[in-house]
C-alpha cells in the first residue's frame, strides 16, 4: 500500500474513483469543502477505463463501453464536461438485434423510428416508453434514486405499474419475434431472469433513454469521461491521489465525513471502524448477482455483419429470439454453463477511429454467467458473434478475456464478476444494500456508501455518490441542494 502524503485536514475523504466517487467528490467541491479522493489503481475511473488490451494501437474499453445512462444522469448532464475535453459520437441506430430467419429489430434514437420499425408491434412500444421519453427531465430524479416522496407521484406512479412487472409478461404484449428479442435484449442489461419482478424497469428506461439521447460513445474511450471529471474535480480545487489501497481508516488523514465507493463485502472488510451488530448482519446478507464473462479483440476489419445494419449500431444484441435469450438468463442465474449465451457486442472503432490503428478495428463482447464462474467462455461469445457475422473469427488478430476471477482482481467491486453492485431485482432495486429510508448511511454516523451496490444500481451515471453527497450534505454541513 501506498502511504497517503496528506497530512492536512479535510472536510471529506472519497474511497474509490468510479463514477460515484467522482460524484461525491465533485457534489462535496463544488459547495467549497476541502475533498481528498483516493484511488488504489494507478489510474483514476473505477470502470471508466481504456487500455491496451490486445495489440499496440488498440484502445480497449476494460468495462463500459456504451453510455446511455452517463447521457441521460441529472447529475452529468448539471456539469460541463464538455469543456473539460469530454465528447461523443452518436452511430445511426443505438442498438441493433439480428435474427436467425427474421429481419433485425433496431431501437432508433427516436420514438417515431423505433415505432415504425416495429410494425404491427409498434404501437404497443410507444405505449410502454413513451412516457418516459416525454417526461425523462421529470421523473430522473425519481427513478434514479432511493425511494422517497416522489417530486412526480402521479407520472412515478404510471411508470410504476408498468415497470414493476417481469419483462417476460410485457414481452407477451407483442406480436412479432422482432419486438419480442428487442425488448428481452433490453431486459437483460439488468442480468437476471427476465421472470424477476421489475425486469421491465430496465427495458424501459434503456429504450426510452435510446430514444431521447441515444446510446453514445465517448471520443477516446470511457476513460475519456473519467478524466473529464477529474478535470473539472480538479479545476475546483479538489486533490486526487492514486495508487493507494485504503486497508485502515485509521491511516486517512483528518476527515468530518468518509465515503466509500465500494461494495458491502468490502465495507465489512476494512480495518478501523466499528460497524454496529444489526447493521453488519445486514450487510452479510447481501446477494451479489451474475459474473460476466468479456472478451476484447484486435480486428482487421469492421464485424461482417450479415444485416449491414448492425455495423451501424452502438451496440449488437446477440441471443437470437426472446426464448433463447430468457433461457440463457435463466440457466446462469441457475448456475449453469450456457452454451449459446446472450453477449452484448459494441464496435467501438466503427465511430470512433482513433481506437485501432488505420484500416483496423476493435470488438468488445461480454455475456452473463454464474458469479465466479471458472469456465473459460471465449469460444461461446466468439461462435455467437460467428452466428450472425459470418467470417468474424477470420477477422481475429489478437484477443483479451477477462473472467469473473480477473475482472474481480482488476476491480474490487465486481465481486465474482458482478458489475451490478449486487443483483437488482426487486428486494434490492432499491433497497441495497439494506431497506432504509436513506440507504446511503452506515451505522458510523460520519461514514457513507456511496457505490453501486446503493440506488439507483450498477452504471456509469454518477447519481449513487450524488445522492449520498447531498445526504452527508444535509446531516453534517447544513446544506440541502
Amino acid at each position: 500500500m501506498v502511504k497517503i502524503q496528506y497530512m492536512r485536514k479535510f472536510d471529506a475523504i472519497i474511497i474509490g474513483s468510479g463514477p460515484n466517487g467522482l460524484a461525491a467528490a465533485i457534489t462535496f467541491q463544488q459547495q467549497g469543502l476541502s475533498t481528498l479522493l483516493l484511488e488504489g489503481a494507478d489510474t483514476i475511473g473505477g470502470g471508466m477505463r481504456t487500455k491496451e488490451l490486445t495489440l499496440p494501437g488498440f484502445q480497449h474499453d476494460v468495462c463500459s463501453a456504451i453510455h446511455p445512462m452517463a447521457m441521460a444522469s441529472p447529475f452529468f448532464r448539471s456539469l460541463p464536461l464538455e469543456a473539460f475535453g469530454l465528447s461523443f459520437v452518436k452511430p445511426r441506430y443505438a442498438a441493433a438485434h439480428p435474427l436467425e430467419d427474421r429481419e433485425s429489430a433496431i431501437l432508433y434514437h427516436s420514438l417515431a423510428e423505433t415505432e415504425r420499425g416495429l410494425g404491427a408491434d409498434g404501437g404497443r412500444y410507444r405505449k410502454l416508453v413513451e412516457k418516459v421519453v416525454a417526461h425523462w427531465d421529470e421523473l430522473a430524479l425519481d427513478i434514479m434514486g432511493p425511494l422517497s416522496l416522489p417530486k412526480h407521484p402521479l407520472m412515478l406512479a404510471s411508470f410504476g405499474l408498468e415497470a414493476l412487472q417481469p419483462a417476460s409478461w410485457t414481452a407477451g404484449r407483442f406480436a412479432t419475434e422482432q419486438a419480442k428479442a428487442l425488448w428481452a435484449g433490453m431486459a437483460a442489461h439488468g442480468i437476471q431472469p427476465l421472470t424477476n419482478w421489475t425486469t421491465s424497469a430496465i427495458a424501459i428506461v434503456l429504450s426510452a433513454v435510446g430514444n431521447k439521447y441515444g446510446w453514445q460513445i465517448p471520443v477516446g474511450g470511457s476513460q475519456s469521461i473519467a478524466n473529464a471529471l477529474l478535470r473539472y474535480y480538479q479545476s475546483l480545487g479538489g486533490e486526487v491521489q492514486t495508487g493507494c489501497w485504503v486497508e485502515d481508516v485509521r491511516d486517512l488523514p483528518y476527515h468530518k465525513v468518509l465515503f466509500c465507493d465500494m461494495t458491502p463485502r468490502q465495507l465489512l472488510q476494512l480495518k478501523g471502524i466499528a460497524l454496529g451488530g444489526r447493521y453488519r448482519k445486514r450487510l452479510e446478507g447481501y446477494r451479489q448477482g451474475m459474473g460476466v464473462f468479456k472478451v476484447d479483440w484486435a480486428l482487421s476489419e469492421m464485424t461482417p455483419f450479415k444485416d449491414f445494419r448492425c455495423q451501424e449500431a452502438a451496440t449488437v444484441h446477440l441471443g437470437n429470439t426472446y426464448a433463447e435469450i430468457a433461457e440463457s438468463e435463466r440457466l446462469s442465474h441457475l448456475g449453469k454453463q450456457v452454451d449459446k449465451p446472450f453477449v452484448l457486442f459494441a464496435q467501438q472503432s466503427a465511430f470512433d477511429p482513433g481506437r485501432a490503428p488505420e484500416g483496423k478495428h476493435t470488438g468488445w463482447a461480454y455475456c452473463h454467467v454464474p458469479n465466479g464462474s471458472d469456465i473459460d467462455y471465449t469460444e461461446a461469445i466468439e461462435n455467437q458473434v460467428e452466428r450472425f457475422a459470418p467470417g468474424f473469427k477470420d477477422t481475429i488478430l489478437a484477443k483479451h478475456s477477462f473472467s469473473p476471477a480477473k475482472l474481480e482482481a482488476y476491480n474490487p467491486n465486481y465481486i465474482g464478476g458482478d458489475i451490478n453492485g449486487g443483483v437488482m431485482d426487486i428486494s434490492q432495486l432499491y433497497s441495497r444494500p439494506v431497506l432504509a429510508l436513506n440507504p446511503y448511511r452506515t451505522s458510523i454516523e460520519h461514514i457513507y456508501l456511496c457505490s453501486s451496490s446503493t440506488p439507483p444500481g450498477g452504471g456509469v451515471h454518477g447519481m449513487c455518490g450524488y445522492h449520498a453527497a447531498r445526504t452527508a450534505l444535509s446531516e453534517h454541513f447544513g446544506l440541502r441542494l
